[in-house]
Parts: C-alpha cells; structure tokens; sequence
C-alpha cells in the first residue's frame, strides 16, 4: 500500500478477514500466557492477491502491540536460486542487534557450522554436511528465540523461499513442541514441485490447527470495501461490476478503487462500463502499457529494478540500467507515483532490503515477464558484473549467471565453478549443482570438462547418486583427469555405485580401473577399495581366492602409508568374519594405527577412504573382545561428527555402532538409548539403506537381550526389518537377529527356517566367527527338543570354531549352548566352565545369563542372586524375571 491512499486502504485487504485475524490474534495470545508453553504453527494459502500479505502485516502490527518480537522473511520468484536467503532475512534482526562475540556465545557448538550459512562468518576448509547445517540452524534459532521471547517468526510467499530455508522450515516445524514461539507462514496453492513441495507440505502438516484458506471477496464485502474507499454514494451497480471485474481478489479489488479514485470517475452504474479497462491497466498487459506511459527510462529503471529482485536502490539500478543518478532518481519518483514501486515498510524491512521494493509481488512479476527475453539476459549478465564489483562474491552473482545464454564463455565458466565452491562451503549441494550443470552447458574447454563433470559428480553424491554415476562416468571417459585425481574420481563413483544399490558394479568399476596403473600408491588405493566393497558384499563371493590374495597383499604392507594401513584394516576384519585367530586380528589392525591412533588422512571426516574401512577396523575390534579399543574409535566417530556438523548418515552410523559397543559390553539401556537416536537420524536420511539397517537391526538385538519381546516384535514390524536383506554387510548379522526374533515370539518354525537361511548365507562368504554370526549356537538350542542329534553336532562344531577363533567370549557362549543341551553334573560343568570364560569376557550381559543358567543348573541361590545382580545392572529384564522366579518358588535350591 502506498502512502497517497486514503487511510482505510491501509486495511483494505482484511475485509472478510475477521475470523483469520481472531485465529492470529488468540495465537499470539496463547503464546504469550507462559513462556513454558509450547510453540505453534498457522499456515496461510491463498492465491496472488487475496490478502496474505495483509494479513501477515496485521499479525506484526497485532504482536508488536501485546509486546512480542517479530522477525519477518519473504521469499522472491527471482531469488529461488539463492541458498539460505529466506533465512538470512528471517535472522538479521537478532543478528545485527548483536556484537561478533555475542553471536558466537550464542551459536556455541554451531557457529562455525551454521554461520557461513547465515553469512555471519567465513566458511572453513571442510565442506560441511546439509543436513549438519539445517539442524545448526534450528538450533541458532532455537538459541535466539529462548533470548527474545515471545517470539513471532513470520515467512510470505514461503513457495518462493529457497530450498535450503524450506528444510529448514520443515525441521524448526517438527521442533515446536519445546520451543515457545509462534510460527507464521503464507503461501500460494501449487506454484513449487519436487522437494520444495516435500517441504511445504512437511511445514502444513507441522500446523496446528488446519491450514487457513483465503478466499475471494464475497460481493457485499467489495460493496463495503468499495464505499468506504470512494463514499457511501457508490450505487450498488457500480459496487457490482467492482467485484464482477476483479473475481472478488482483494488487491485487485484496492488497485482498482485507487484508479477510480486517480480518475475521477463517478461511482455511478452509467459509469461501470469504463472500470473493466480500468483493471485492465492494473495488470498484466495493462501494467506494461502504464509503463511505457512513463517513458523508456521509467521503463527501463523497473525492469532493472525487476532483475534485482531484491536490495533494490538508486544508485544500484542506475548502474545495471545505464543512466545518470539523476536520472535514476527522477524514474523512481514516477513509479512510486504510479503505485509500481514503493519504500519498504520499515517496520517489516530488512537489513540490506534496499530503498524500493515493488507494491506487490504481482507487480515485480508482470514487470519482469514483460522484458523482451535478449534483454532480460543481457542485464542479468551485466547485474552479475555489477553484483561481482561490488565485492558480494561468485556465489552471489550466480544467479544471475544462471539466466545468461551460453556463449563459449570460459570466464563465465570459472565464475560458476567457484560459486559452486562457494555454495558447497555452506553446505548448499544443489545450488552448486544448478550452477555446475550451467557451466557445462557454455561449454567449458575440452581439458576441463572432465573437472566439471568430475565437481558435478561430488556436488551430488549424497542428494543423487544415480545422477552422479553418469557425470563421474562420463568425465572417467573423457580426457583431462589424470593422476591422483582420476583415482578420486573412480573412488567417488564406486561410492555413487554402493548409494544406488550396485555394489557388484563398484567392484567391477575399481577393478577394471586398478589394472591400468603400474604398482605403486594409485593401484594399492584402487585395490584396497577393492577389497573394501567386496568385503561389505553380504552376497556370494565376487572374487574367488579374495581372502588369500588380501592375505598375501597386506603381508606386504608394513603401515607406511594409508593405502598399506587401509589393505591391513582390511585383512584384519576379513580374518575377523572367518573366524581366524583373535589375536592375530588384533595384531594386524594394531599395525595400521599410528602410536595407537587413526593416521592422518584416515580420519573419521576424511573423504578420501570413506567411513566404511573404520567402521571396519572398529568392528573388528568390538568382535575380538577388545572393546576398549573400538569404543574409543566409536567415541571418536560421534565427536568427529557431531564437531563437524555431519548429522545426517554419518551421525546415524555413529550412534548405531556406540549402540553396538554398549550391547556388546551388556549395557542394555544405554544401547538402546543410542540405537533410538540412530534410528530417529537414519528416518531422516532414508529408509532401506544400510545404516537403516544397521540402526534397526541393532535395536531389535537389544530389545531381545532386555527380553522385551513384544516391543522387538512391534519395532521390526513398524520399521521393516524382514527380507529382503540388504546387499552390504550388517552387523549382528540380520538373518540371525531375525531368527531369533522369530523362535522369541514362538514361531520357531520361522525361526527355524531363518537360521538355516543364515546358515547358508555365513557359509557362501565364509563367515565363520560364531560370534559375528551365531546362528549355530540359536539353532542348536532351537533343535534341542525336535533333533537332539543335529543339535548335538551344532553346538559341537561351534565350540571348534570358537576355541579357534580364541575369545573368551566365543568360547564362553559356545559353552552355554553346549551345557543348555545337557542335563545333570555335565550341564553343571559345562555351565561352570562358561561362567569362568565369560566372567573374564567383556560382555556382561552374556556373563550374566551365563551365571543364572549356571545357577538354575547347580541349584545354587548364590549364583542365580550373582547373576541377579549382573542382569540388574545390564538391564536385562528378562533375565531379571527368569531369576526372580525361580528364587522365588525355591524348590530344590540351595
């Protein structure tokens, strides 16, 4: 609204509007009654021109009024391209209220995660995880908002918000629950698709109450709206043909009656005739004929202003338009006079927003279509050199780099790729893909191109690794990518390959590339990676004779370099699977550290190896019974992760496995406290995946230790934890977790099935360790009853394998299978003889069944409190009531 109407155009937009503005209103109120209360949500729709923005101003002025803070964003159809710019406006008022160190405080942990996203500090040298930034950013919010309270958070035209702010919308929606802040949003039906729809519809789904639509204007309320703007004389003809010839849109409605008003057209009927042409002049081909009305350099100084789409100023447009300041000035007074462009509110404005901005969005969008296409581009080339004088950066400029015609230009080339560098360092991947894809089409020379593909491939690998497989490939095809970086390449395709579910592809895509290079760092690399994928392989061997050539090839290696380190980490976790000597596993991992510790470029935040090697090192440590040592890498995985931001996969994965070392050490609870939060993250990242996997297959092994069945049960069905099985490994291994899920809920035939099944798949690859995979031990027990024979054989076999795998815990378990199939003083013994090894095994929940089974088997009180006592402490409920009971009939006990 412009300051030359009447006043009652001010509110002329929230006629009919009673009831959304009494929804506003008991909002802001209920926000305001306690500070412990929980936030809340209202969701506008509405088409251009109904009123979402008025009502949006009445929400500030009714929050401002009953004492609350309100901080206000817009999205732009121009700047959709610009990441996080929607949620740099939203903060800037918190933001520039406060001193550099006073932001830091308030970031924490976050600052240097979620502040180069909100541009308040330059980004480091890691690129940082998407999803790490979104979640720092609902945390800054959070952090300010407890600063501030009570807090009104209002977002307009949220279906032209930029990507990035809209999930982070959608994860601050999810979270209200403990904030006390009152969130506003206004959109338009349609106009987004793909995840920027996911988004919005996650944001109305977070809503409390339902999503308040607004409508067109019924024909009394334009006859009021009409006699309050020109007078009571308005004649209900002319009131009529009003609302006939604007459809009832609110803002048409008021641009309508101010033209009336410039005209001096009588409200009578003999003068309705005349308000269709009217309307016309308001809108579309009619504004553009208002605009040639004022002259070409009127003309030109909207268009420029159209281009910028924001940060609009005088002198700023002179530049992109060509003329004088005052010249430029003398245009902006014409279209503020014309009702086109206007000073920002001041109450609503935002730092940096510019001394103009178009009356509404509708205008700023008929104006920029109306630009003659050659032109349009040509000033979006020329606004991106003068965005790059003024010091803003490639990343600024980008989007209007984006909408120039490819022209062989390689300058512009180099400009994308670094805006592409610039969008990465926030944490933004697609907005350096959109500017990456452009840069391919200039397009670049023939010696970079495969550098660009290569930089598209890596922007992408997380979001589309489908896509990704085809860039990678394609720049593998190509000439220019040599040497360490060609290598790189093949490693992040074998790794686009493992995302999209082709895991026999990777390790053919590294083999065949491994054979090209003579001995030395590229080929070990290549075949360590090699060695990696198959060794994650949970289907039948690719490579016949991999164990022995892995075996010859790492007793080679003395650790001198990662590609030595990573082919011994290799070796000791395939000799771990099989079931070779603990302490020789242990012996050859140890070779791959460095004093003890992860080398240098082996770390958990290295890209160059991928996450995949340490969990492998880790795991094989956790199953040789040295769980010090894999707790310490675990732990070392969460605060890697948690310090760098990587709250996606990677953090899931690293909760899944602590999950893993707590139940392996028989702490039940706090096991399944880590498996929720890995399981909670992993919902996030995608289901089906292998960390999915391993976050639920890990929860459902700790339930079943807890002896909470029924809640196993409930977990596996809710999250699909049944065949198909996943082509990586997972471990515990799957189908022994699902059998013995399966035997727990008294389907043993299942169960039964289940574990042959296992069986079958463990002896494909050779995994024999009777602790990474002890199907043996739950089938035996399962057959004790209908095969004793076969039972027998099983338990007997698994203590073979265990005494030569070597642990304490291998060997005690096999023991406690062996003496649960026995009766009389040898199951005694044999229980016996299972206590002392466990007792000295680091698994307390296993030593703790060990000693009530021991107990119930000698008839000894002291042993079954002994292991009470353990089964309490591990919280194993089960084993808890197994004990109580028996003490409690007494019968027979000593």
């Amino acid at each position: 609204m412009t300051e030359e109407r009447p006043p009652e155009a001010a509110s002329a937009s929230l006629w009919e509007r009673d009831e959304e503005v009494a929804g506003v209103a008991e909002a802001i109120d209920r926000l305001r009654a306690d500070e412990s209360s929980s936030g809340s949500l209202l969701m506008v729709r509405g088409e251009a021109g109904f009123g979402k923005t008025a009502l949006l101003a009445e929400t500030r002025r009714i929050a401002e009024a009953r004492g609350c803070a309100v901080w206000q964003a817009r999205g732009g159809e121009t700047l959709r391209s610009v990441p996080f710019n929607v949620v740099r406006q939203l903060l800037q008022p918190a933001l520039i209220s406060l001193m550099p160190e006073e932001i830091r405080e308030y970031l924490g942990d976050w600052y240097d995660i979620a502040g180069p996203a909100l541009g308040v500090t330059e980004p480091g040298e890691r690129q940082p995880d998407p999803q790490g930034v979104c979640d720092g950013l609902v945390a800054a919010v959070r952090r300010l908002a407890k600063r501030v309270w009570p807090l009104v958070l209002i977002v307009d035209d949220a279906h032209w918000a930029d990507q990035e702010t809209l999930r982070w919308l959608a994860a601050f929606a999810e979270r209200l629950d403990d904030l006390s802040v009152l969130l506003v949003v206004a959109r338009r039906p349609g106009e987004v698709s793909g995840e920027s729809a996911r988004h919005l519809d996650a944001i109305a789904a977070a809503a409390g109450p339902p999503v308040t639509v607004l409508e067109s204007l019924t024909p009394r309320a334009t006859a009021g709206l009409t006699r309050a703007t020109l007078g009571p004389h308005a004649d209900g003809a002319f009131c009529r043909e009003v609302w006939a010839v604007t459809d009832g849109n609110p803002y048409e409605t008021v641009e309508l009656l101010a033209k009336v008003q410039d005209s001096g057209l009588e409200p009578v009927e003999d003068a309705a005739t005349e308000l269709r042409e009217l309307n016309r002049s308001a809108r579309g081909g009619g504004l553009v004929a208002r605009l040639d009305d004022l002259g070409f350099e009127a003309t030109r100084f909207a268009w420029a202003a159209a281009i910028l789409g924001t940060g609009i100023s005088v002198s700023l447009v002179a530049k992109l338009a060509t003329m004088s300041r005052d010249e430029a000035g003398r245009c902006a007074e014409l279209l503020r006079t014309a009702r086109i462009l206007t000073a920002p509110d001041p109450a609503a404005s935002q730092a940096g927003a510019g001394e103009l901005e178009f009356v509404h969005p509708l205008i700023a969008s008929a104006v920029y279509d109306s630009i003659p296409g050659g032109v349009r581009t040509a000033m979006h080339g020329i606004a991106a050199q003068v965005v790059t004088d003024s010091g803003l950066g490639a990343a600024s400029a980008s989007r209007h780099l984006l909408k120039v015609h490819p022209d062989d230009d390689q300058e512009l080339v180099e400009q994308l790729r670094e805006a592409a560098r610039e969008h990465l360092s926030i944490g933004a991947p697609d907005a350096a893909r959109r500017c990456l894809e452009r840069a391919l089409l200039e397009p670049p020379l023939a010696e970079t191109h495969a550098h660009v593909l290569f930089e598209l491939g890596c922007a992408t690998l997380l979001t589309a690794p489908a896509t990704t497989i085809g860039h990678l490939q394609t720049a593998l095809g190509m000439p220019g990518l040599d040497g360490h970086a060609r290598v790189d390449a093949v490693f992040r395709l074998s790794q686009a390959l493992i995302h999209n579910n082709q895991l026999e592809e990777a390790v053919r895509t590294v083999e065949a590339e491994s054979v090209r290079y003579e001995p030395g760092a590229a080929r070990m690399r290549l075949q360590a990676v090699q060695f990696m994928w198959e060794g994650i392989h949970a289907g039948e061997g690719i490579s016949p004779g991999r164990s022995e050539r892995l075996a010859a090839l790492a007793g080679t290696c003395t650790g001198r370099d990662n590609s030595e380190r990573a082919l011994l980490i290799l070796r000791g976790f395939d000799a771990m699977t099989h079931g070779e000597n603990a302490e020789e596993v242990v012996e050859v991992c140890d070779r791959a550290l460095v004093n003890g510790r992860l080398a240098p470029g082996l770390g958990w935040t290295d890209t160059e190896w991928g996450i995949e090697i340490l969990m492998m090192l880790a795991s094989a440590y956790a199953y040789t019974d040295r769980l010090d040592r894999a707790e310490s890498l675990y732990n070392e995985a969460l605060r890697a992760y948690v310090s760098a931001g990587w709250s996606g996969g990677h953090l899931s994965l690293a909760h899944a496995y602590i999950g893993l070392g707590h139940r392996r050490r028989g702490r039940l609870r706090d096991a399944e406290t880590s498996l929720r939060e890995s399981l909670r993250l992993a919902e996030r990242v995608g289901r089906g995946l292998p960390l999915y996997w391993s976050a639920t297959c890990n929860l459902v092994d700790t339930l079943l230790a807890r002896g909470h069945v029924e809640e196993a049960w409930a977990t596996a069905e809710q999250y699909g934890f049944a065949p198909p099985y996943p082509s990586t490994i997972v471990l515990p291994d799957p189908r022994c977790v699902r059998g013995r899920l399966l035997l727990a809920v008294g389907r043993t035939k299942d169960g039964i099935n289940e574990l042959e099944q296992a069986a079958k798949a463990a002896t494909v690859r050779g995994h024999h360790n009777p602790v990474l995979v002890p199907w043996a031990v739950d089938l035996a027990r399962a057959l004790a009853v209908e095969d004793p024979t076969r039972a027998a054989q099983l338990a007997s076999d698994a203590r073979r394998q265990a005494e030569h795998f070597g642990t304490d815990t291998a060997i005690g378990e096999a023991l406690r299978c062996a003496a649960a199939l026995e009766t009389g003083q040898r199951a005694v013994r044999l229980a016996a003889q299972a206590v002392a090894y466990l007792e000295s095994s680091p698994c307390q929940y296993e030593h703790a069944a060990a000693r009530v089974e021991y107990g119930i088997a000698a008839r000894s009180v002291a042993e079954i409190n002994r292991g009470l006592t353990l089964a309490r402490s591990c919280g194993a409920d089960g084993l808890v009531t197994q004990a109580r009971e028996v003490l409690e009939t007494g019968r027979g006990l000593r």
